[in-house]
């Protein structure tokens, strides 16, 4: 029954959620040139939708693609609880991954801290990652960061950090030389993950964190995320303008230098006024 059900998820990405899921995955593989020849890429797997149907994509890519290329499926527990954990493994049972759990004691290294331990939590989840993934012999690894999450970080630098700059689709690593981060779902949209989600009735962890696992019942700090009230801002310009998303999305792909103040590159910093009487 549990093979007949995975492969069904499997024949499901390619065929009833070819539109919105399997084409824009292999766009954005495509477009960024995100998977090369003979590429060994760490799938990071949080336990939450995104990552699993990151894995799942992996796998057809894989299977049915043109490029050959090697991957491990890479589940880190920073300090999980013993029903987290255990939902991890019975989905990636229940799925078909073949996953590759790590130990860590981040949350047992943060729960002391008061000022941005989130942030500091997601830093040293990403350096484990990073050289758990090297010391496994990969040269890449994939996130599950989606469109949703691309046009909501457009949103946060501008509103709350006073720049223009947003999630990009790889990265190449400045702490861990020849390791690149990719994000394969650059282009799904995130209504269309928990369509899949809940056509084939999963359920996955909505917030693993040992300081948010009551976050149902502490409302207040949900709504203090940032990235909750951009959703909410989306939602608000969508009802006026249906194509606000693909708007704000496009924005960062179309930038027009010669309307901007300034702008800086690594040391390099322009002001507009640095040009301006010299004749055209």
């Amino acid at each position: 029954m549990k093979e007949e059900f995975y492969k069904q998820i499997e024949h499901n990405i390619i065929t009833k959620f070819r539109k919105p899921i399997w084409r824009p995955f292999t766009k954005a593989v495509r477009d960024f040139e995100m998977i090369k020849e003979n590429d060994k890429i760490a799938v990071c797997m949080s336990g939450g939708k995104d990552s699993f149907l990151l894995a799942k994509c992996i796998q057809e890519l894989k299977l049915h693609g043109r490029v050959r290329f090697d991957c491990i499926f890479l589940v880190m527990d920073p300090g999980y609880n013993k029903k987290n954990r255990e939902m991890i493994e019975n989905n990636a049972k229940l799925m078909n991954i073949p996953v590759t759990i790590f130990e860590t004691n981040i949350f047992d290294s943060v729960k002391e801290i008061k000022d941005s331990p989130c942030y500091l939590c997601a830093r040293m989840r990403r350096g484990n990652l990073y050289a758990k993934a090297k010391e496994l012999g990969c040269n890449k690894i994939a996130l599950g960061h989606h469109y949703d999450d691309v046009i909501e970080t457009i949103l946060m630098s501008m509103l709350y950090g006073g720049e223009i700059k947003t999630m990009m689709p790889k990265l190449k690593s400045t702490n861990f030389e020849g390791m690149e981060l990719i994000r394969p779902m650059y282009y799904i949209k995130e209504r269309d993950i928990i369509s899949f989600k809940d056509y084939h009735k999963l359920t996955f962890l909505n917030c693993a964190c040992r300081f948010t696992e009551m976050c149902e019942m502490n409302a207040d700090m949900e709504e203090k995320s940032k990235r909750k009230e951009m959703k909410k801002l989306i939602e608000t310009f969508r009802k006026k303008n249906e194509f606000i998303e693909r708007n704000i999305f496009k924005s960062v792909f179309n930038v027009n230098l010669n309307t901007l103040i300034g702008y800086h590159k690594d040391d390099y910093i322009y002001n507009f006024l640095d040009d301006y009487d010299q004749e055209k």
